[in-house]
């Protein structure tokens, strides 16, 4: 029947996913969502040389990263985990000015996190640290609140994304994510064009940070 009503109202894979949730067909609701990332994951982005590689939770939380990541995003000695959550980043201005980097165009990004906390919230209805965030963001980002509104479950494809760092300036890099179901986490890898001026942008920020080239 509501595969019937999806492609009556013509629903994207997204969406359709969202509609099942919502009554309960899809997959058992968890509790809480997964924050433990698996060793082989940790391994794998500390050894892709020249990658800025990063796990994030349903929530966007920072989970893991490598060294190039920590280079190119920044962590603050006395960041929080809420520092580290790239939702808050993106739309509290307080916590985006502890970021090393600036990202120049933000809208798409934007409109991903929302999106992707919204089929969140339906995964996980009980749990209170997704809740909270999302009650903070619509408190405290008139934009959050505005996109939270629509009620769009379709991801945004984020392609590329420019990074303007105080040491080594801007660097744009090609963003893709792998989806981690068994625990319902993003890998998020940034890569740079071989041979190009922003692939030795990235290998000069992991100089600058280990002291060291990266090899293949």
């Amino acid at each position: 029947m509501l595969a019937g009503i999806a492609d009556a109202l013509l629903l994207t894979d997204a969406e359709t996913t969202h509609l099942h949730e919502l009554v309960g067909t899809a997959r058992k609701n968890t509790a809480t969502h997964d924050r433990t990332v698996r060793a082989s994951i940790m391994a794998l982005i500390d050894r892709l040389p020249g990658t800025v590689g990063v796990v994030l939770s349903a929530a966007f939380e920072i989970l893991a990263r490598n060294d190039l990541a920590l280079a190119l995003l920044g962590d603050p000695a006395d960041a929080t985990p809420a520092d580290r959550n790239l939702a808050r980043r993106a739309f509290l201005p307080e916590v985006a000015r502890k970021t090393r980097s600036d990202v120049a165009d933000m809208t798409e990004f934007r409109h991903h996190v929302v999106s992707q906390l919204r089929t969140a919230t339906a995964r996980y209805p009980n749990d209170p640290a997704i809740r909270d965030l999302v009650a903070e963001l619509r408190e405290n980002s008139d934009d959050f609140d505005r996109l939270w509104q629509r009620h769009d479950v379709q991801p945004k494809l984020i392609i590329t994304k420019t990074f303007q760092h105080p040491e080594v300036g801007p660097v744009t890099v090609d963003c893709d994510t792998l989806l981690l179901p068994d625990r319902d986490q993003q890998l998020v890898l940034f890569t740079a064009k071989p041979g190009s001026h922003d692939a030795a942008t990235l290998e000069l920020l992991h100089v600058i940070t280990t002291g060291s080239l990266t090899t293949s």
